[in-house]
């Protein structure tokens, strides 16, 4: 954060060596035949103006053919004429049969624009929206996309848009893929979905990485293999002497969940600290949402009180050279008795852009608040071309400007650790535990709040402890 003392250099330093280790004209529905592969998709919409705040186009999708249908091998393209050639669009699921948290939307810019379409929403589902037997359908997706800054869109010269649709009916102005085929519907003219001359195909965005943190203990096979790295080499941040201990990260039940408990503990020397971390061993996530909950704690397990402990959630990436403009780290930091000359509860936000460890330089933007945040709290972070915003509980923490936008992928981190001894100087062994429920990352995709929450929730329901679709960087 800006102006951190010395005391925070370690931190910075060493964390990065860690990353080493819809238009007006009217078609007519297609008749599609059985097959031994086939879909159907049915529209309306439920913003039937010429111009609205936001177009509505709700969707069911039907398999016709003779087989089962994996959901996450479908996507369905929505074409339309952006209003402007700068205009960005954001998506969001106001309500789906399947779950709105197993339903995902990215758009993209058609490679050979037509009077009526130069992008499209492309509509897909994660493996948690399960799959379709012959004839069965998807129910309800009621869908929506408005401009990023609010203003009023046109409907009316949009390809796939008809106001009249206010019931369902086969609308073949839309398209839908199956495993990378068309299989419904026709695209504005030489827009074909599988052309391969079309650069957004396939699209990006979308895929997600969730964790419940369901493992039974740091040696659990499951744990490496879901892309986790437990810390066990030496160095900072923290205590010089200090050691990274991978058996203090347990897992344990609370709330009827199964949460990761980092424990650290210290006797007021380096040599008897030990400290916890758990990172991903991938470095590839960079655009779009991350959400953690997190457990923050203000008084030790055990022992006196007073350590300048530092609690954490963050994604980083390696500085490559002093003051090096392609560095990144997103931070949040929760320090409960203080440290780096606070003198008691303090939460920053911090966005780096980059630093020199010596002589200390830092070039960043923090957001902080002066108080007590003990207890479960739900963290996010959302990082798209335009800024990086920060909530806390569903509320505005806050947001930070381009200038700290990542230029490469990062990974995703937890820890806690000392900054130093001179909180409690006292020898008596005391020990703190931060704990973590989730983790949700969701590629190249903005989500609010309770975006994130039914994310969550719909893979709590449907039984999925962890996924992870985000391609390598």
């Amino acid at each position: 954060m800006r102006n951190r003392p010395t005391a925070g250099r370690a931190r910075l330093a060493l964390a990065v060596a860690v990353v080493l280790g819809g238009g007006a004209l009217t078609a007519l529905p297609a008749q599609a035949a059985p097959a031994a592969d086939g879909l159907t998709v049915q529209y309306r919409t439920s913003a039937s103006g010429a111009s609205a705040d936001q177009t509505e186009p709700w969707f069911k999708v039907r398999n016709t053919g003779s087989s089962t249908v994996q959901l996450s091998q479908v996507k369905v393209r929505y074409y339309f004429k952006a209003d402007s050639p700068d205009a960005s669009y954001r998506f969001a699921c106001s309500w789906a049969v399947r779950g709105c948290s197993a339903v995902t939307g990215t758009f993209g810019t058609l490679s050979n624009p037509t009077a009526t379409a130069d992008r499209y929403l492309e509509v897909g589902f994660t493996s948690a929206a399960g799959t379709l037997a012959p004839g069965a359908g998807t129910g309800d997706l009621q869908l929506r996309f408005y401009r990023s800054n609010w203003q009023t869109l046109r409907q009316s010269d949009d390809y796939s848009f008809d106001g009249a649709r206010t019931s369902y009916g086969d609308w073949d102005r839309v398209t839908a893929q199956l495993a990378g085929a068309t299989v419904w519907g026709t695209a504005p003219e030489g827009n074909d979905p599988t052309d391969p001359t079309d650069p957004t195909d396939p699209p990006g965005g979308g895929q997600t990485l969730f964790d419940d943190f369901d493992y039974g203990s740091h040696t659990d096979p499951a744990l490496s293999a879901h892309g986790w790295s437990v810390r066990s080499n030496s160095g900072g941040p923290g205590v010089p002497g200090a050691t990274w201990d991978p058996s203090k990260v347990t897992f344990v039940s609370a709330g009827g969940n199964s949460v990761m408990n980092l424990e650290t503990s210290t006797a007021g020397t380096g040599a008897s600290t030990t400290q916890t971390e758990v990172l991903t061993k991938s470095v590839k996530f960079r655009n779009g949402t991350y959400a953690a909950r997190v457990r923050f704690s203000d008084v030790p397990k055990s022992g006196p009180d007073g350590d300048h402990l530092v609690q954490t959630f963050f994604t980083i990436n390696d500085l490559k050279a002093p003051m090096a403009d392609d560095y990144a780290e997103y931070d949040f930091e929760y320090l409960p008795n203080g440290g780096w000359g606070e003198p008691s509860n303090i939460l920053y936000t911090t966005s780096w852009e980059t630093y020199n460890p010596d002589p200390w330089q830092a070039v960043n933007q923090h957001s902080e608040q002066r108080s007590s945040y003990a207890g479960w709290h739900d963290l996010v972070v959302t990082i798209d071309d335009g800024a990086i915003t920060y909530y806390v509980d569903g509320q505005l923490f806050g947001t930070h400007g381009a200038q700290y936008l990542p230029e490469r992928p990062m990974s995703i981190n937890f820890n806690q650790w000392l900054i130093d001894l001179n909180g409690q100087t006292s020898t008596t062994p005391r020990s703190y535990d931060q704990q973590v429920d989730y983790v949700l990352h969701v590629k190249d995709q903005v989500l609010t709040p309770a975006e994130v929450a039914a994310k969550v929730a719909g893979y709590r329901t449907a039984g999925t402890g962890f996924v992870d679709e985000v391609p390598a960087s």
